[in-house]
């Protein structure tokens, strides 16, 4: 591994010096050693996985209509200008709310719609949510309304276009 090596000085008069040895080292163990280290790292670590939503997409060979949903089971919230929220039940449109541009409006309306469902029903899952965002509203109010299903685990919610009747409701609120 390490070898001195020794250099034999020829006498001179004068002053005698002690010898200085010189040392070589081998390196090669050591770059041996740095390499299976790298190679067990690298085939240790893990990659890191691309985070991405799951999209559940219904099945095409069942002769079900799964888009019929009780009325009552229903909350729609429509993503209006000015990061403004409205809401109403079912086919309640007479009944539209106006809950302005706060997340947490949002969040205590579907609360509101899964207590009723707990007191009616027994349990809350089947709670259906139709956010129905329309041109003037902005990206990152599709994605708030996205996360507040997220937050308030509501499982089954479908984002779609408003229609005629909910634009003109929404004009007069």
């Amino acid at each position: 591994m390490a070898d001195i090596i020794q250099r034999e000085h020829e006498q001179k008069a004068g002053v005698r010096r002690s010898k200085k040895n010189s040392l070589r080292v081998d390196l090669t163990l050591m770059v041996d050693l740095g390499f299976l280290l790298i190679s067990f790292f690298v085939f240790t670590t893990t990659i890191a996985q691309p985070k991405t939503m799951k999209l559940v997409m219904p099945d095409d060979r069942s002769n079900v209509d799964s888009s019929e949903a009780p009325a009552d089971k229903t909350l729609n919230l429509i993503l209006g200008a000015n990061n403004k929220v409205y809401t109403y039940n079912g086919l309640e449109i007479n009944n539209i709310k106006n809950l302005g541009s706060d997340s947490k409006a949002m969040r205590e309306a579907i609360f509101q719609k899964k207590n009723y469902l707990r007191d009616k029903y027994g349990n809350d899952t089947g709670i259906i949510v139709l956010i129905k965002p329309t041109n003037e509203s902005t990206y990152a109010n599709v994605v708030n309304a996205l996360d507040e299903m997220l937050i308030c685990t509501v499982k089954t919610y479908v984002l779609m276009d408003a229609d005629s009747n909910e634009f003109s409701a929404i004009k007069f609120k």
